[in-house]
Order: structure tokens, then C-alpha cells, then sequence
């Protein structure tokens, strides 16, 4: 009997534990005001394309490489369009030689022009005083209008001329233009992502070579269902742990909540809450702090993303800010320049 009852007491002992272990366990492990969903880091990716169709000369940039904004990451063969702009340089100069074999003709043509006129109005008077008959005074006219009209042929190739100069130059222009643009350069500073051409590639207009991610533009998209999305606000606090760093929460904003329902991506929710809908939101870290940790940043490390949507609920232990530095990082105890309480508030 009294073996029974033991049984009896340990049963429920067991059970009652299990109750107690499943309402500790059960609880929500974030205090109310605050939501949770898991994430991956991102970043802006830009894409360093040629211009032009090409072959590849030099790629100087390779996977996992920093760049910082203007440096030249690669470089197009130009030969051809070297070879082509020494043409339109011999044309300026051979153009601007007819220009002045044009500019002196129009000084020859202007004398005749200015003699003809003065032996034209000679002759004009004369006729009226009867030493010259009209007929002369007709001839000299002729040879008025005919050196006018000569003038006018010379200062017209003149023209040409310099409209020659003036489209040889504009060739020249887009020839030096399209050599610039043939050595590629960075837009940003960023991290080589991918290298995606080699020399000797021959790669069409808008070919990409290198595949940059923007150190200074990285952020992790959550997914939280509509009765929380609805509560928050742009500019709200959030906090990001990732898996490699567990003991330091990284300070970020909410700078973008999706105005779309979608439903909730595979990777983010449990099977049974896939068809509920949700609100993509992104947590945007800041650039200065960033800049500091520019080395550990990774695209694809994944991580918590934590957002408060209640301004006066005060941040849990766990989600306080430490300020670390660089040296610090990976530090197992967190203890070395912990923020202070106002600093957590934030």
C-alpha cells in the first residue's frame, strides 16, 4: 500500500513539475512593448558596370577587398579608342590649316572687293560728267558684284572650316570621355561582394565586373504579424543580436515598416503561423558606429531583431546597450564599458 502511494506522490510530483516547467517556459521571454523576429543582416549591393562594350584590361579589386569611393577597381583595354582619338586630333589640326588658308582668302577677296567698289563709284561720277560712257560704268559694277560674291564664297569656307574644327574637337571630347569612363572606379566605399569578370573578358555595355556591398548602408528585415506592426512607429529604438555576437545588442532604428500585408517568408515563423499575415519592417543600423566595425561586418549573418514599440517600456537586461569597442567584441563577459542607465533607455 505504501508503495502506491509513493508511486501516486512521485506522479505527481512529475506532473505538477511539468506544469510549473511548462508556465516558466511558456511565459514570453520579452517583456510587454517589445516584439521579436529573427533576421539576417543586409546591405545595399551596387554593381560596378562598364559603360561601354569592351574588353577587360585589369581588374584591380578582389573578393573581400575595401574600396573607398573613387578608387579605380578596374580598367578597360582603350587601344582602339586611342588610336581614334589620335585621328580626330590630326583632323583638328589639319582643319584648323584650312581655316586660315580660308581666313586669308576672305582678306584677299575683301581688298578686291573694297577696290572694285571705289572703281565702280569713280566711274559712276565720271559718267555723269561724260568722260566715261555707262557701258564702262557697267563693266566696274559687274566687277563690284562679282568680287562681292567671291567674298562671300571665302568667308563661307572659312565658315566650314571652323564648323570642321568644331566637329573634330566634339569627336575628340567623346573620345577622351569614353577613355575616362573605359577605368573604372567606386562609387562608394564598400566591400567586394564578388568579382564577376576577368581579364581579357570581352563584356557588353552594361557588363558588371565587381559587385560592391555599402558598409555604410546595412540593416535586417523582420516580419511582424499585423497587431504589432500597426504599433510601430518610424524612428522607433530597436536592437539586433546576431548569432556570433549573443552578448552585445546592436543599437538601430526602424527606418521602413512595408504599408502591404504579406505572408510570412518560410525561414522567419514556425509552419502552423506561415499563413498569417505579416508587415516587413527594417531596422536600420547607424553609419558612425558602423564605421568602427566595418571589419566584422558580414551580409548574411543571422541574428535576432528586437523593436519597441512602446516608448516607455524600459529595455530587459538582456538588451542593454554595452559600449565595446572593436577589441572588445568578441568579450564572453560584457562587463568592460557597460552603457549607464540612461544610455540603455535609449
Amino acid at each position: 500500500m505504501s508503495k502506491k502511494i509513493v508511486l501516486i506522490t512521485a506522479g505527481v510530483l512529475a506532473i505538477g513539475g511539468g506544469i510549473i516547467a511548462w508556465l516558466i517556459l511558456s511565459k514570453p521571454a520579452l517583456p510587454p512593448g517589445f516584439a521579436a523576429s529573427n533576421g539576417r543582416l543586409e546591405a545595399k549591393q551596387v554593381d560596378i558596370a562598364t559603360k561601354y562594350e569592351g574588353r577587360i584590361a585589369e581588374v584591380l579589386a578582389d573578393e573581400g577587398d575595401t574600396v573607398d569611393a573613387g578608387q579605380i577597381v578596374a580598367k578597360m583595354d582603350t587601344q582602339t579608342l586611342a588610336a581614334q582619338l589620335r585621328n580626330a586630333e590630326a583632323k583638328i589640326r589639319e582643319e584648323e590649316d584650312n581655316k586660315r588658308t580660308a581666313h586669308a582668302n576672305v582678306v584677299v577677296k575683301q581688298t578686291e572687293f573694297a577696290y572694285a567698289g571705289k572703281q565702280y563709284r569713280r566711274s559712276k561720277q565720271l559718267v555723269g560728267r561724260g568722260a566715261v560712257s555707262q557701258q564702262e560704268a557697267d563693266v566696274d559694277l559687274a566687277r563690284m558684284q562679282g568680287s562681292q560674291a567671291a567674298l562671300l564664297g571665302a568667308q563661307a569656307q572659312e565658315v566650314r572650316a571652323q564648323s570642321s574644327i568644331d566637329a573634330a574637337t566634339a569627336e575628340a571630347e567623346r573620345l577622351r570621355a569614353e577613355i575616362e569612363d573605359s577605368v573604372l572606379k567606386a562609387p562608394i566605399r564598400g566591400r567586394v561582394q564578388n568579382r564577376l569578370a576577368e581579364p581579357g573578358e570581352v563584356l557588353p555595355a552594361g557588363g558588371k565586373v565587381l559587385a560592391l556591398v555599402d558598409l555604410s548602408d546595412v540593416y535586417m528585415y523582420l516580419f511582424l504579424p499585423e497587431p504589432i506592426a500597426g504599433k510601430v512607429a518610424l524612428g522607433s529604438q530597436a536592437r539586433i543580436i546576431l548569432d556570433s555576437a549573443p552578448d552585445y545588442p546592436i543599437r538601430a532604428l526602424v527606418s521602413y515598416v512595408s504599408p502591404e500585408a504579406q505572408f510570412t517568408p518560410k525561414t522567419v515563423e514556425t509552419a502552423e503561423e506561415r499563413h498569417n499575415l505579416t508587415f516587413r519592417v527594417k531596422l536600420q543600423l547607424n553609419k558612425d558606429r558602423l564605421r568602427q566595425f566595418e571589419r566584422y561586418v558580414k551580409v548574411g549573418t543571422p541574428g535576432m531583431g528586437y523593436v519597441r514599440y512602446d516608448d516607455s517600456a524600459e529595455w530587459p537586461p538582456m538588451l542593454q546597450w554595452k559600449n565595446v569597442t572593436p577589441g572588445q567584441l568578441w568579450n564572453a563577459t560584457g562587463s568592460e564599458n557597460t552603457a549607464t542607465g540612461s544610455e540603455n533607455a535609449k
